[in-house]
């Protein structure tokens, strides 16, 4: 399965985020092409705003223009003036050192950029973003045309149908991530290929997060598979699944760009035996978060200003039990789930409602937490 992409994201460095280690990233370059994988992906901000040089001086150039494939992306969250679109792209062409870009996102496409706070349109619609990507695309400095996402279902099915010109999109998807409420990763999935689209997977690993489980849960794969890493058992989930141009992981050291390439040689479908051992480490690693999911479940139904009070607390007990608590992909959800169910921007604050369960405990208290705490750490 030659699927697996290179993100350029989490790079190794030495003192700070851009005094990149260019000797140990150039050996990590030159293993993942070695093994016969071509799929680069970087973005206008990974790194501070370095990653897109790194990319040059470590890919572009030292190797051959037609041996690698590169994927960047616009900064729609920087809410960039229309007049400075073209300007913002050009630069990326210079911090990459090409002529032309093989995969061009459209970053972080959800429901406050493209419908706005207020539902009559976003920063992507008033600045005619689609249009320049469109014209890019026609002039021939783009190859292929997509877009991340970190929003509904709902809206993903919307965007793909008004803007045929989509080719593919980048979604988070991973075993915990795929029936998350929040993050919707099978549903946005199931979307993407009704319409006929080409899929890249993001967080494959969770940032980290699935590369070490609860003992029981480790335990429970190690019986099956004694020599797999915990980490490949994330990747082998999502490269199996079709339809898929790259499986993304940031890699920060060598000894991860062996074992990614090495799991993606010789990944398979798995096997029921291999479904069901998956399936149960992940019900005992959402059992080991704060609020267990057994508890989460008895709150389905129960909704806070229109959002499932069930998705917000799974989405605040998951990050509780991440590598960086404050840096989780479900952070990134929530101020568009409420933009979405009743047009409110969560950052001016919300009124005051009660969460009562149908046995009568006053969740209220606890709701509020969990939503203060994830826009805090929203990004």
């Amino acid at each position: 399965m030659k699927n697996l992409g290179f993100g350029m994201m989490r790079l190794p460095v030495k003192s700070g985020p851009t005094d990149f280690d260019y000797e140990q990233l150039n050996e990590m370059v030159d293993a993942f092409l070695a093994a016969g994988y071509t799929y680069f992906d970087t973005s206008y901000v990974y790194h501070n705003g370095k990653s897109e040089e790194a990319t040059r001086k470590a890919l572009v150039e030292r190797h051959p223009r037609d041996s690698f494939t590169v994927a960047t992306k616009f900064p729609t969250f920087m809410l960039i003036p229309e007049e400075k679109i073209e300007d913002t792209f050009q630069s990326q062409l210079d911090h990459l050192g090409v002529d032309y870009i093989d995969y061009y996102l459209l970053h972080n496409i959800q429901n406050v950029y493209y419908d706005g706070y207020d539902g009559k349109g976003g920063i992507v619609k008033t600045t005619h973003l689609f249009d320049h990507a469109k014209k890019w695309k026609e002039d021939g400095k783009i190859r292929h045309l997509g877009i991340s996402f970190h929003s509904s279902a709902k809206l993903l099915d919307r965007v793909l149908t008004e803007h045929p010109e989509i080719e593919f999109v980048q979604i988070a998807l991973n075993p915990i991530d795929w029936d998350s409420e929040l993050v919707q990763a099978g549903p946005c999935y199931d979307v993407i290929r009704k319409h006929g689209r080409k899929v890249v997977i993001m967080e494959a690993v969770k940032g980290g997060g699935l590369a070490k489980l609860p003992e029981a849960a480790e335990a429970v794969l190690k019986a099956v598979h004694p020599d797999w890493s915990i980490a490949s058992w994330s990747v082998r989930f999502c490269l199996e699944k079709e339809d898929v141009i790259a499986v993304l992981s940031g890699m920060s050291t060598l000894e991860q760009v062996f074992d990614n390439t090495k799991t993606s040689n010789e990944a398979q479908p798995l096997t029921d035996e291999e479904k069901n051992a998956l399936a149960e480490a992940m019900r005992i690693y959402r059992e080991s978060a704060p609020i267990k999911q057994s508890e989460i479940d008895r709150y389905k139904g129960l909704l806070y200003h229109g959002v499932p009070v069930s998705a917000i607390l799974q989405a605040y007990s998951i990050c509780q039990i991440q590598p960086d608590p404050g840096f989780s992909d479900d952070n990134n959800y929530l101020k568009n789930s409420f933009a979405e169910a009743e047009h409110v921007n969560l950052f001016n604050g919300l009124d005051k409602q009660s969460v009562i369960a149908s046995d009568g405990t006053d969740l209220t208290e606890l709701v509020e937490k969990a939503v203060a705490w994830l826009t805090e750490h929203s990004f």
